[in-house]
């Protein structure tokens, strides 16, 4: 049997990670009285917020924007830097005695399934050596820290670096710089660049609509009209970003590739429309070669660049996993019940952010967490396995950017869900109780 530091007479819980994810789903267990053990790779809580570039501000206001329960302080900017975010995550850590429960430096290696597809928990075995059982696991290991770079033909004879290991523009070799991606990330990181005198190509794949971060001197989640309903908000705000902003297309950018903001990616940052408007930012298309610092593009145009800076993502990666247990597409595991549970895949795992419903993202922790409690509870008493329940109803998610309303409507079917799940339950039990024999008691003489 696996070793144990920590016996406990109820069932106990593994948390993969100490990030902003497994905060809230420590915090979750705590609330509930449930024993757990959260193994953090690194020495520190808070996950990528302290490694992403210096430049970073949240494109979500303020208020709204923590946890649940646990409000950013208000004297705070509206839209809170890098460095506050790391500040509000330890401090959120400290007021509610978590720190604690992280085993630091110790990384998750394997995921082995007890039972029939996890039915009986899992043995986790950490980089100590130790393997230890468990009732479940919450996986909070973050989807931000395994690059995605895309392949191109030809040689680079640049610098390049990607996204997540960019800090500030001390990293740049030279004055040229081409950044792929124009999400917000790479907007960010063009608009910093720009600023601080680089000439800038940057690469535009896809069309889209670039929003500002505010309308009339407010964060637009404060506007009374961020209450519409979906159908009625969207054009809304899309007449107020032509209005703001214009086109894309008056800025030489591509087209976007829907009309619909829920039909496309967000990208909320008008600053890079400053710049390529001032000229330090040249829009381009796609990528088609490389030839020595010469970089082709699919039009057929040519810029010579130093360095070229990836913007292009990451991949969601579970390397504690063997592949053959969690259903892919095109390389992210598919969910069910509001991205919670591997569809169709292995009893007894939960996995808490692996997903980014538009909007903040901590109370989508919160949220997730919450209901992975009551999961949990409802779990123990099925002779079934969740996962497998709710892929016989719910459409399998595969993207990590989902539309927050269409997120929330599932959470809330999933919310009623469990609630009928745990009635019928209970009425199981009471039925066993009522048919199960008297115990024998001892008479007196």
């Amino acid at each position: 049997m696996p070793s144990s530091d920590h016996p406990s007479p109820g069932p106990r819980y593994c948390v993969i990670g100490a990030g902003a994810a497994g905060l809230a789903a420590m915090r979750a267990l705590v609330d509930a009285g449930l024993d757990f053990d959260c193994f953090e790779a690194t020495d520190r809580l808070g996950g990528h917020w302290h490694t992403d570039y210096d430049c970073l501000h949240l494109i979500t206001p303020r208020d709204g924007s923590g946890f649940r329960g646990d409000p950013m302080p208000d004297h705070w900017a509206h839209f809170p830097r890098r460095s506050q975010m790391v500040e509000y995550l330890e401090a959120h850590a400290d007021r509610f005695d978590l720190r604690s429960r992280v085993t630091f430096g110790t990384k998750v290696e394997r995921l082995a399934p007890i039972g029939p597809n996890g039915a009986d928990g899992w043995d986790v075995t950490t980089s100590t050596g130790l393997t230890r059982r468990y009732a479940g696991v919450l996986v909070a290991n973050g989807h931000n820290s395994v690059p995605s770079i895309p392949s191109v033909p030809g040689t680079f004879s640049g610098k390049t670096i990607h996204s997540g290991a960019y800090r500030n523009p001390g990293d740049i070799d030279g004055k040229r710089v081409l950044v792929v991606g124009s999400g917000n990330s790479g907007c960010d990181i063009a608009s910093e660049l720009a600023q601080a005198g680089y000439d800038i190509v940057l690469s535009v794949r896809h069309g889209h609509v670039f929003q500002p971060k505010t309308f009339f001197g407010k964060p637009r989640a404060s506007l009374p009209i961020m209450k519409l309903p979906p159908r009625l908000l969207d054009p809304v705000l899309r007449l107020l970003i032509r209005m703001s902003v214009g086109s894309p297309e008056t800025y030489g950018l591509p087209k976007p590739v829907a009309k619909s903001l829920n039909d496309q990616r967000p990208v909320v940052n008008s600053l890079v429309l400053h710049w390529i408007q001032h000229g330090r930012v040249v829009p381009a298309p796609g990528l088609r070669r490389f030839d020595g610092n010469v970089v082709e593009f699919a039009d057929g145009t040519r810029h010579e660049v130093d360095t070229i800076v990836w913007a292009t993502g990451f991949q969601a990666a579970l390397p504690f996993l063997s592949d053959d247990l969690i259903r892919r597409q095109e390389g992210i595991p598919l969910r069910v019940a509001g991205s919670i549970l591997p569809a169709g895949g292995p009893s007894r795992l939960y996995f808490v952010g692996l997903c980014a419903p538009r909007g903040p993202q901590l109370p989508v922790y919160s949220d997730q967490a919450e209901l992975i409690v009551r999961m949990l509870a409802v779990q123990e008493r099925l002779d079934r396995s969740l996962a497998d329940l709710f892929s016989e109803t719910d459409a399998p998610e595969w993207r990590i950017d989902v539309v927050r309303f269409r997120w929330q409507k599932e959470m809330d079917a999933t919310r009623r869900r469990l609630d009928s799940l745990a009635g019928t339950a209970r009425a199981r039990a009471r039925a066993r109780d009522a048919t199960s024999p008297m115990p024998a008691t001892a008479g007196r003489g």
